[in-house]
């Protein structure tokens, strides 16, 4: 594809950067309108909100890539700060108690800005999995279906080049905004706070399960070879977590 969208001079804007980029603009925009609906959440407060979580999504990413292949970067630690990318879930679990000691710290709603939360995810990841469709990264497996995508440019992660391989990035890009759609829909007819937070964890944690049989970048790590990766584990844990929190606060709120 073109993990580089162009050059000025020596200065290179990454296609993956810039579609990260994008996904920022659209969530910043969803969460200062929402926010400001649902809980009178300032301009200001969404910046620094989202200063907090670009932080700590940064960490996370980077900290779960180093684990991934820690010989890889041992002996070269800028390796992992020059384009590497990130591990999503690394981001997530790293990001998740940044928001809510925000959210403490600035007295707002927890549950409710979850729900916000939840939507705002949807939006950056989305964006940035095309991104990582553009920059070869995460990619498939070899295949000999008709939407097979193949990778030739060699600045690209992807491999093999020039071999026909599952569109994974497309993929999952398509099913988070399936994701997003539905949390919309729910959004009008939620029976408690923070069941938009829940139903993003339990769907992707499914959708992202099943996308790992696809996945031809094996470097992400496995508990058992083959059969069950690193971020279908923490699927499982996620879905199992979501599902038991989803019928206390459920019944917690029949209850009231």
């Amino acid at each position: 594809m073109h993990p580089i969208l162009f050059e000025i001079g020596s200065i290179k804007i990454y296609t993956y950067g810039f579609m990260i980029a994008v996904g920022v603009v659209f969530a910043v925009a969803y969460l200062v309108v929402q926010g400001k609906k649902e809980v009178k959440l300032t301009f200001d407060q969404a910046n620094n909100l989202f200063l907090v979580i670009f932080a700590a999504a940064f960490i996370g990413g980077k900290v779960f890539l180093f684990f991934e292949d820690p010989s890889r970067y041992t002996h070269n630690l800028k390796q992992l700060f020059t384009g590497s990318g990130f591990v999503f879930y690394g981001s997530f679990l790293f990001a998740v108690p940044a928001m809510l000691w925000f959210f403490k710290r600035n007295k707002l709603p927890v549950y409710q800005m979850l729900d916000i939360m939840a939507v705002v995810t949807c939006l950056v990841h989305m964006f940035g999995r095309m991104g990582c469709f553009m920059a070869g990264c995460c990619y498939g497996k070899p295949t000999a279906a008709f939407f097979g995508v193949t990778f030739t440019n060699p600045a690209c992660q992807a491999k093999p080049l020039g071999t026909p391989l599952y569109p994974t990035q497309l993929m999952e890009a398509g099913f988070i905004l399936l994701v997003m759609l539905t949390l919309l829909w729910v959004r009008a007819r939620k029976q408690f706070h923070g069941q938009l937070f829940l139903l993003y964890l339990m769907l992707y944690a499914v959708g992202r399960f099943v996308l790992e049989y696809f996945r031809g970048d094996g470097s992400r790590g496995f508990v058992i070879e083959n059969y069950l990766s690193n971020s279908q584990l923490i699927a499982l844990a996620l879905f199992g977590a979501a599902v038991w929190f989803y019928a206390r606060w459920k019944k917690y709120h029949a209850t009231r």
